[in-house]
């Protein structure tokens, strides 16, 4: 039997026992938590940037040709530059007027924070449009009014026109050129002058018919205008309408022609002597990235041959060679700046002088032009 004092001992023993137990695993369990890393902060990924919403309006279809085509694919060249950075749309075939305002309001409204409009004719609707969405930039193609939020872009095509008319001079037997016009406002009267002004520097005194379709395009109206000009003598023709049926009405009719805003080499190939393109994606991704720097501004663009942004291209072996030199001369010329079609001395069709001698036309004076040159037959509608 233990006795009573051995007992104590024990029990004495034991208790000192486990408070050392017990004050051990606290030291542990303090010496873990000193130990122990901080918790990492966390981490929420940045919301993506929404991409800028862009937006096209043409006047005729994409279709693979013309005018609307060679916008397009400025468009696409944006896609292509800019990725996910950018979301483009479009809407094709609209009519110049109460549809076009339509259109453009409905684009500013689903979130566009440019829109391009690309006919002369929506110019007073983008305009219209423009006052009601200040945070929006609207761009219109070949026109001449502005707003705080709406500027204008345009190409100088009586660049290719001029080249395009010395080939036109090398290549006629009849000594009479067409044109197929659309409207008569000065961007397409200085097309037809410098087709003129072009050719006269092969041949003085050649001619030159105009038949207009009031339309920018209308391959019915425009098939009825080549066929006109080619039944009055004309054997070379060029156009300032979008479709291919200029071409391929001097195709069928063993004529020559030109492609006009695109290529439309394959469309005619017999019949086509050149195209007179216009790359508008340079352009496009200027604007688009000034939008997204915040450097966009009211301004005038005007480009050409020196930008890259015209040419005249694909230039038939039919050619000769002397037209072709002559072409390279003056697109030289035009790249550098030292060249100017519209040169004075030039008279219109009535002997007036409208540019003096050694006079080169200022953007002023182009923008005027409500003639026709020496050697263009008939008058400018009135009211024009």
């Amino acid at each position: 039997m233990i006795d009573r004092n051995k007992r104590a001992w024990l029990k004495s023993t034991a208790t000192v026992a486990v408070l050392g137990v017990v004050a051990g695993a606290a030291l542990v369990g303090c010496g873990k938590k000193e130990e122990a890393a901080a918790p990492a902060p966390s981490v929420t990924a940045a919301p993506k940037a929404e991409p800028l919403k862009a937006a096209w309006v043409y006047v005729g279809p994409v279709g693979d040709a013309g005018w609307s085509f060679a916008h397009d694919q400025g468009r696409k060249a944006v896609e292509a530059h800019f990725g996910d950075k950018v979301q483009t749309t479009f809407v094709e075939s609209v009519p110049e007027g109460a549809d076009a305002e339509r259109v453009i309001r409905d684009l500013a409204a689903q979130g566009n924070k440019i829109i391009f409009a690309t006919s002369f004719g929506f110019m007073e609707p983008m305009l219209k449009v423009a006052s009601e969405f200040p945070d929006v930039k609207f761009e219109h193609a070949t026109g001449y009014k502005t707003a705080p939020n709406m500027r204008i872009y345009d190409a100088s095509f009586y660049q290719d026109a001029y080249m395009a008319g010395i080939i036109a001079g090398h290549m006629t037997k009849t000594n009479t050129l067409g044109f197929v016009g659309s409207f008569p406002i000065p961007e397409v009267l200085r097309n037809i002058n410098a087709y003129a002004l072009g050719a006269q520097t092969v041949k003085p005194n050649i001619k030159v018919k105009v038949v207009w379709v009031n339309s920018w395009f209308d391959p019915p109206k425009e098939t009825e205008a080549a066929q006109s000009l080619i039944n009055q003598g004309a054997d070379v023709l060029l156009q300032n309408t979008d479709s291919t049926a200029v071409l391929q009405t001097a195709e069928k009719n063993g004529k020559y022609a030109f492609g006009w805003d695109s290529d439309m080499s394959s469309f005619g190939p017999k019949a086509h002597l050149a195209s007179a393109v216009v790359n508008w994606g340079p352009y496009y991704i200027q604007a688009v990235q000034e939008v997204l720097d915040g450097t966009w501004q009211t301004k005038r663009t005007v480009w050409g041959v020196k930008e890259g942004l015209n040419d005249l291209i694909k230039i038939a072996d039919i050619v000769p060679e002397a037209a072709k030199k002559q072409v390279e001369e003056v697109k030289a010329g035009l790249k550098s700046g030292d060249f100017e079609v519209f040169t004075g001395p030039i008279v219109d069709n009535t002997g007036k002088e409208v540019l003096a001698a050694g006079v080169k036309a200022d953007q002023d004076w182009k923008d005027k032009v409500n003639f026709f040159v020496k050697g263009i037959d008939g008058k400018v509608p009135a009211g024009q």
